[in-house]
């Protein structure tokens, strides 16, 4: 009896690890949960995008559009960066012949007594520029909010970070022309989520990496500089 208590036991524990397996799949699972995710997010990445027929196409779940976007950004940036035609005459002249090859399709249509497809109405609903006006109100403020916290330096690591990024603009725009950064800006829209959407289990765990590094280095940067107006003060006061 007492051999065969032991041989139960040794098979609910399976090898021993029975109850530790059973304790280790809750860590296993908080492990996954709490992993980094880039940009902080809670949902999917095709959700993050929107979720619609935009994030379809920025993901690439409409080959064809993407692929479209990108031929069209390609040549539209051969024409006015090679060609050294004024864009505002290039879109004109675009529109122009755009509009006089409907206006004669439709009346080549009427004379010849044949019925055009319809049209698909373009209308802005009132929800739809409500909508937009908030989301637009929202940002604004957050973008306020930002600068006063700039203004007022209580937020080192948001100036860090808008210091970094106007320096870059600063650069890059010193280097190339507004139509090769607007192509450039196109190019990785349209091409780089699609990449992080593909590989995002290696993408999220080497930015873990990077986001753990960056957070100790800059917490070592705050301490440093918190410390600074108490000695000034110090000084004063002797």
């Amino acid at each position: 009896m007492e051999h065969s208590d032991d041989l139960c036991n040794i098979e609910g524990n399976g090898n021993g690890r029975g109850n530790n397996g059973a304790s280790g799949a809750p860590s296993t699972s908080a492990a996954t949960s709490s992993a980094y995710k880039l940009f902080g997010r809670q949902t999917s990445f095709h959700q993050m995008m929107g979720g619609g027929k935009a994030a379809d196409v920025i993901l690439w779940r409409r080959r064809r559009v993407s692929f479209g976007i990108i031929v069209a950004a390609t040549v539209a940036w051969i024409i006015f960066e090679y060609s050294e035609l004024p864009f505002l005459s290039v879109s004109s002249d675009v529109l122009l012949i755009l509009i006089v090859l409907l206006f004669l399709r439709a009346n080549y249509a009427a004379f010849r007594k044949k019925q055009l497809p319809a049209l698909p109405e373009l209308v802005l609903s009132e929800e739809m520029v409500n909508n937009a006006a908030a989301s637009f109100r929202v940002k604004m403020n957050y973008m306020l909010l930002m600068a006063h916290d700039i203004t007022l330096g209580k937020d080192f690591k948001l100036f860090f970070k808008v210091v970094i990024v106007l320096w870059l603009l600063s650069v890059i725009g010193s280097v190339i022309s507004f139509f090769t950064l607007a192509y450039i800006g196109t190019i990785i829209f349209i091409t780089v989520p699609a990449l992080y959407n593909k590989f995002e289990d290696h993408v999220d765990r080497y930015a873990g990496k990077i986001h753990r590094q960056f957070s100790r280095h800059y917490k070592i940067v705050d301490e440093s500089i918190s410390r600074l107006p108490r000695s000034i003060s110090k000084d004063k006061e002797l």
